[in-house]
């Protein structure tokens, strides 16, 4: 046991040793994080935050710098390099959080997608043996999730330990706790496992060990028949949409890139099998899945410019256009290079994920910018809404244009595109806009940019949904002996019942896949039911988006020995699905004959 406790003190120890400006990184990552959630959130301590991001981003981009000092020396001059560059990262990251904006994201979001991709591939910039890259990356993956799994316990643990200490010897301990013991084990704790677990590093990672079976498993038995779903659902989208020459749904181009990056992942889970003659099912299946992949790429084409034609470019639907030029790269190099490197697939993302942050006028924020700046000209133009260069917010207006205006007025604004935008307005306006920035704590105009319009036209419904109203306030019950609130909800087990007489009466509301069920009983013997008139009072009023009002809404049931009447407050129908009904409050007056 003591000779055990040596040895791992002794891997910590080296661990420390080997990694000091990783470890760093964590430590302050988790510091900060601590620090964040002691004083209440990111407002009070926007600072905290970018110190946050900054030195998260900075264990990726030290690692990539330590294992590529371990191929070609000069640790000192890369890691100085990664330091400079991080000040520079935080200092570019705004002072405050309300200019925080959705933009970061897509600056953020890449940069960290990047610095991963780095990792990946920088020891291996000059030539290297395949199969060394394959067994680096591999071990890295498998590092990774062991790190998942031995983080989770450990935190999960360590958690449930403070839990039992503080329920058991009544230790009131400080709510806040749980969390920061989270920030701790989840930064520092995962990178410290994570690095133990890469020992010395890069000779330790590329070494040629045994192909592990259980990759080969994963990949035959769950990837490839994974793949064998989504390829036939995406064909037979396929020819759904020729057939009906329609166009594709947006949604497509999400199925399409899973099923590219399931099949690239599968591929360079079974790379070296691919010479082994044993498994001739590898080499089918590389050679089948570019193959069929190039047919969706037209699909995922076809999708993404139907949404930039008609809604103008944004950062999302860029990277996505992004993915389909990367994807058709991929695809016809490896047609043509039937023995390519596999290191062309981190390399040539990587290379196009940093063209899109940095090459200037064509990075994703510039053409999303530029894209919707020319959006905005032309529905202002397009609905002469411009006299003498400003917007004449008095002119009569469709509700739709109006919140398509307000968000391209949020897009551009929140990208610190405000000039265009101030000559639009006039001086009440600009006003207003002022008066906002300081209130509040998000750059956000989209409601005071809707507001600005005073003459907005509802639009016409295009589902078809309507919704009736009653504004009566008072009703009668002359003649009536009880009243009853009936419930909106479905009621399969007939809860809205009542005894009178010893008769029992019951409203039931209930739907099944196709029918729903609307009716009055009374003893289980006598039914009225409500839909046909429901139906037929519905129907006499247009879609609309919004509600009409009209006079009281109530039939009446006859029974033997009752007169039930139906007061309603409101009936609507969803044009989704025209065979349900909706209410919100009901009312029934029962007359005893």
């Amino acid at each position: 046991m003591k000779q055990k406790l040596i040895q791992i003190w002794g891997l910590a120890g080296d661990t420390l040793f080997r990694y000091p400006l990783i470890i760093t990184m964590a430590v302050i990552a988790a510091v900060s994080a601590v620090t964040a959630i002691e004083h209440g959130g990111p407002e009070n301590s926007f600072w905290v935050t970018k110190l946050i991001i900054t030195s998260c981003l900075g264990i990726s981009l030290l690692f990539g710098a330590k294992m590529l000092a371990q191929r070609i020396g000069k640790g000192l001059v890369l890691e100085t390099a990664v330091l400079v560059f991080l000040t520079g990262f935080y200092f570019f990251l705004p002072a405050k959080e309300k200019d925080f904006t959705e933009m970061y994201a897509f600056i953020l979001i890449p940069t960290f997608i990047l610095s991963h991709l780095l990792v990946s591939f920088i020891p291996f910039i000059r030539k290297s043996k395949e199969l060394n890259f394959w067994q680096y990356n591999k071990n890295l993956f498998i590092n990774l999730f062991q790190t998942a799994v031995f983080t989770g316990v450990l935190t999960g643990g360590v958690m449930l330990a403070i839990l039992a200490v503080d329920q058991l010897f009544d230790l009131a301990l400080d709510e806040l706790l749980y969390p920061k013991t989270l920030a701790v084990l989840s930064i520092t704790g995962s990178c410290f496992i994570f690095l133990l677990f890469n020992g010395r590093g890069l000779s330790q990672l590329e070494r040629d060990d045994k192909y592990p079976q259980i990759l080969k498993f994963f990949t035959q038995y769950v990837l490839i028949p994974l793949l064998f779903i989504y390829v036939i659902i995406l064909y037979f989208y396929s020819a759904k949409i020729l057939i009906n020459w329609e166009l594709p749904r947006g949604w497509v181009s999400y199925l399409i890139i899973a099923y590219s990056v399931i099949g690239i992942f599968a591929l360079l889970l079974v790379f070296p099998l691919k010479e082994d003659g044993k498994k001739s099912w590898v080499k089918g299946f590389s050679r089948a899945f570019y193959y069929t992949l190039a047919p969706l790429i037209i699909l995922l084409f076809t999708a993404v410019f139907t949404r930039i034609l008609e809604y103008g470019y944004t950062e999302p639907r860029y990277y996505v256009l992004l993915i389909a030029v990367w994807l058709t790269i991929v695809v016809i190099y490896y047609i043509i290079f039937k023995n390519g490197s596999i290191r062309f697939i981190p390399v040539s993302l990587f290379t196009l994920g940093l063209f899109s942050l940095v090459l200037p006028y064509f990075n994703a924020l510039a053409v999303s910018k530029r894209s919707q700046q020319n959006e905005l000209t032309g529905l202002l133009a397009t609905n002469n809404l411009l006299v003498n260069g400003k917007i004449d917010f008095s002119k009569k207006i469709p509700s739709k244009t109006v919140s398509e205006i307000a968000d391209k007025f949020n897009f551009l604004y929140q990208r610190g595109n405000r000039t265009l935008l101030y000559h639009y307005m006039d001086k009440s306006q600009l006003s207003s806009l002022e008066r906002s920035e300081e209130s509040q704590p998000f750059r956000n105009i989209n409601g005071m940019v809707s507001g600005f319009f005073k003459n907005v036209a509802p639009e016409i419904s295009t589902d078809k949904r309507r919704e009736i109203y009653s504004p009566v306030k008072a009703y009668s019950t002359e003649g009536y002996q009880y009243v009853v609130k009936l419930n909106s909800f479905e009621n399969p087990h007939e809860d809205n019942s009542l005894s009178v007489n010893g008769d029992r009466i019951i409203f039931s509301n209930s739907q099944d896949r196709k029918n729903q069920i609307l009716e009055l009983k009374v003893n289980g013997d006598e039914t009225f039911d409500l839909l046909p008139f429901i139906k037929n009072k519905i129907a006499q009023y247009p879609a609309h988006t919004e509600r009409i009002a009209v006079g009281e809404i109530s039939t009446i049931a006859d029974f033997k020995k009752y007169q039930i009447k139906v007061i309603f407050l409101n009936l609507s129908c969803d044009g989704a699905n025209p065979n349900r009904y909706y209410f919100t409050d009901a009312f029934m007056l029962i007359k005893v004959k």
